[in-house]
């Protein structure tokens, strides 16, 4: 007996010996660590192991104990960015060590929404992107920016593994699979900034910003059912709720990032009444998870797109919603799309133009996050108007560099009593108040005024660094 007791203690001995401190991820060769943080470093070993974890960068140890089931995390003090490769030691004491190897310090932003987030600079089958093919070839030269792409993933369960792995610049293959969006922003940001910029981007096609939250807050929706049974009777299944948060998001809460950039929005056209309010509820819930403060977040109107539904504002409503929603959410800005589309995209839920959405995004983060207040990054907003005899007078805000564009602008509407809209014949700066003054020969006494408020309108109104005049209407109807 006791030498089948002695075995079975060597045997548990062996086994011990043959654990090894368990990474996910994220947590991988070729990352990037938000720089002059205490970023958030975590994984399983031996249960009750004393973890210890050695950057090369200062050589010392830092400390944890992993619970009983052996999961561990702890925080990590980061340098200032640099180009400098670095390695990161993981040590339970009980088995071979892991090593993490090129490790870069900069600044690490997450990328998320739906389609227009993840579509990749190879494009989709019938939608290109714009210079995507040449920008990912010349990408080669950017050896500051890298990318961590979460697997498409749903999941009635919430997840803390999500699998995939770092990617460089290196390899073109690996480019050519990267967020386009997120790629212009973070490529812009580094160069700005002159330090490197890591993405880690979470974005599935086609979710509603019901599909990124979970269930303790879908239970609370009256329109939402969050039984399995019922969900998986959803289609498409990529409307479904709670599934991409469970999937995606849960598994990369805890890496530290500096702001979260967002496009999203075309999933919930029609469902504008609840957009603003769900979305700020949304980026509250992952602010609290991933226990940074209030850290940025980013998001971009969805583009001029005819959703052909006989309601030819539907998508300008959800617009609306979204531009409403900045009020909502705490350090929050929108770039507006309404000029990246061509007329021939008018049917095209993907535009091919990417690289000024990305551009504006790094704006914002350049302005508001990293303080160049030189950077402008708002277009014109509107402020208010007054009617003058036949014409309307219209006031913006964001005018720091004034209206850039005062001849052919196309896009206002209005309309009087009838609460018939007409397109405006006649359009002029009053450049003494910065005011533009609309009119139609069809309109004698305006009573309300609309710029590119309908589905599918780019307008030409622009403003400093030529952004373009966020949609909007004057009236409730």
């Amino acid at each position: 007996m006791k030498r089948i007791v002695l075995s079975a203690l060597l045997l548990c001995g062996v086994l011990t010996v043959g654990a090894k401190v368990k990474l996910p991820s994220l947590i991988s060769d070729d990352m990037i660590l938000q720089q002059q943080s205490e970023v958030k470093l975590w994984g399983d070993a031996s249960p009750k192991a004393e973890v210890r974890v050695t950057p090369s960068w200062n050589g010392q140890t830092v400390t944890c104990r992993a619970d009983k089931s052996g999961q561990w995390m702890l925080k990590l003090a980061t340098p200032a960015a640099g180009y400098t490769p670095y390695e990161i030691t993981f040590d339970d004491g009980t088995a071979e060590k892991a090593v993490v190897s090129n490790v870069l310090i900069g600044e690490v932003w997450m990328a998320s929404g739906q389609s227009n987030m993840q579509m990749p600079l190879k494009g989709f089958p019938g939608c290109c992107i714009e210079n995507g093919l040449d920008d990912a070839i010349a990408a080669a030269d950017m050896q500051g920016v890298r990318m961590f792409t979460v697997p498409m993933r749903q999941s009635y369960t919430p997840q803390e593994e999500c699998g995939g792995n770092w990617k460089t610049t290196q390899n073109f293959a690996d480019v050519m699979e990267f967020s386009a969006t997120a790629f212009y922003f973070a490529t812009n940001l580094s160069r700005a900034l002159r330090v490197p910029v890591g993405i880690v981007t979470c974005a599935y096609g086609g979710t509603r910003v019901e599909s990124w939250l979970p269930r303790d807050i879908l239970e609370g929706y009256a329109d939402i059912s969050t039984d399995s049974a019922t969900i998986s009777q959803i289609t498409p299944d990529y409307e479904r709720p709670m599934l991409t948060y469970n999937g995606m998001f849960r598994a990369v809460r805890h890496y530290t990032v500096k702001g979260i950039i967002w496009y999203q929005g075309c999933g919930n056209v029609g469902r504008h009444q609840t957009y603003a309010e769900r979305l700020a509820t949304m980026v509250k819930r992952w602010r609290e998870e991933m226990a940074l403060g209030d850290i940025p977040f980013y998001f971009a109107e969805i583009a001029p797109y005819d959703y052909g539904s006989g309601d030819t504002v539907k998508g300008a409503r959800l617009r609306e919603a979204q531009f409403k929603a900045q009020s909502l959410i705490p350090n929050s800005a929108m770039i507006s799309t309404n000029n990246l589309v061509e007329p021939y995209e008018r049917y095209n839920i993907h535009p091919r133009t990417k690289k000024p959405v990305g551009h504006r995004f790094s704006y914002l983060a350049l302005n508001l996050t990293y303080g160049m207040k030189q950077v402008c990054c708002f277009g014109p907003q509107y402020k208010s108007w007054t009617a003058k005899g036949n014409e309307a007078w219209v006031a913006f805000d964001h005018l720091e560099m004034g209206i850039c564009r005062n001849y052919d602008v196309q896009g206002f509407e209005v309309a009087g009593e009838d609460r018939v809209f007409y397109p405006a014949d006649k359009v002029w700066l009053h450049w003494q108040t910065n005011e533009m003054v609309i009119s139609s020969e069809k309109v004698a006494k305006p009573v309300a005024v609309r710029y590119c408020f309908r589905d599918f309108q780019p307008g030409t109104m622009i403003g400093g660094n030529e952004l373009p005049t966020v949609p909007f209407r004057t009236d409730d109807w």
